[in-house]
């Protein structure tokens, strides 16, 4: 099947919104997700964009049964290892579901890899839930190391109340 994977536009923050819910679906997380198509395009298509988007389209004649092009996409952002430089992160890879094992999950993983070394990137760091086999197996097949057992890495998350006591509690300027 043939496909094109492209830089997101402001234009396609709906679709994304809508990927973002379909993919917290399959995650039993709908219930948290928060932002509208609204907030991904202040965020992301703003003066210093807080995220890149890639996504991937298909021609008219392959739209989905729903009637989409847009069937999938890679959202990601930069951040900064103090012991080895520069690092991508991929929040999101998500394509829909009629229209996996067709490359564009590893087309949107690959691409999300070379716009990191593009800008010198060392590393692309992701998160998989623990009961999703098929996504970790992809990506240990494609090369990635799970860390959780060999280094013994946890996420840590501040939020809500937790996070507004903590940011009160910082010094007077």
């Amino acid at each position: 099947m043939k496909f094109k994977i492209r830089p997101a536009t402001k234009e396609d923050c709906k679709e994304i919104s809508r990927m973002v819910m379909e993919l917290a679906v399959y995650e039993k997380m709908s219930d948290q997700v928060k932002i509208t198509h609204e907030d991904l395009e202040r965020d992301g298509f703003c003066q210093n964009p807080f995220f890149e988007c890639l996504v991937a389209e298909v021609p008219e004649e392959h739209k989905s049964t729903e009637g989409f092009t847009v069937v999938g996409y890679g959202l990601y952002f930069y951040n900064y290892s103090t012991w080895e430089g520069r690092t991508v992160y991929l929040e999101d890879l998500y394509v829909m579901p009629e229209f996996r094992g067709n490359g564009i999950g590893k087309g949107l993983l690959s691409k999300v890899a070379q716009v990191g070394k593009k800008k010198r990137c060392v590393r692309l760091n992701l998160s998989v839930l623990d009961w999703n086999t098929p996504a970790r197996d992809f990506y240990i097949a494609k090369g990635a190391r799970d860390l959780t057992d060999s280094e013994g890495w946890h996420f840590i998350r501040f939020d809500g109340q937790n996070l507004d006591n903590l940011a009160n509690e910082a010094p007077e300027d």
